[in-house]
């Protein structure tokens, strides 16, 4: 899990109960779900960012996962694009050794990005609707507020979310 913050905030800020206090605040429910807290094995302030290379080959060097793009955790796919990228260079690979063909790996830039670009797509707007911008006209956050609303009320928005969200990039 994680939480907005301020990218120019200090990791020595935040004791490990400022952190669960934090979460509590964020997920607190009237149905009795509770977190179960355990150990903090790791606190980082991590800027949300975006990257994409491409190509994501050059000869017989691949760059997979975070070597070849980033999206920040809102979307929570980067874990899902890494494993997907070496499905692909196996598959690549695969068919190169067992029949002297080149034909996945020379499209693996291409193969890759079609589900790369939408996983980035997802991530951008994620971030774009749960978190707010220090620069954000009033206007924008009145956008902002409205586009979430409309997700949460409207069945054909949410069912997309979640068909996103939990869909195999």
């Amino acid at each position: 899990m994680y939480f907005q913050r301020d990218p120019k905030d200090s990791v020595g800020n935040w004791s490990d109960d400022r952190i669960w206090s934090g979460l509590y605040a964020r997920v607190e429910n009237r149905d009795g779900w509770c977190l179960t807290e355990g150990k903090i094995v790791q606190k980082n302030i991590v800027a949300m960012r975006s990257f994409v290379s491409t190509p994501m080959q050059s000869g017989r060097l691949f760059l997979a996962g975070d070597a070849a793009h980033i999206v920040p955790p809102t979307g929570a796919k980067g874990m899902n694009l890494a494993v997907s990228d070496v499905r692909l260079l196996a598959a690549g690979l695969g068919e190169f050794y067992r029949q002297g063909r080149t034909g996945r790996q020379e499209r693996y830039t291409s193969d890759a990005l079609k589900r790369i670009w939408r996983a980035e797509y997802f991530s951008w707007w994620m971030t774009s609707m749960l978190h707010t911008f220090a620069d954000a006209s009033p206007f924008q956050r009145e956008v902002q507020r409205a586009e979430l609303e409309n997700v949460v009320s409207s069945r054909a928005l949410s069912t997309a979310l979640a068909e996103n969200y939990v869909g195999a990039f």
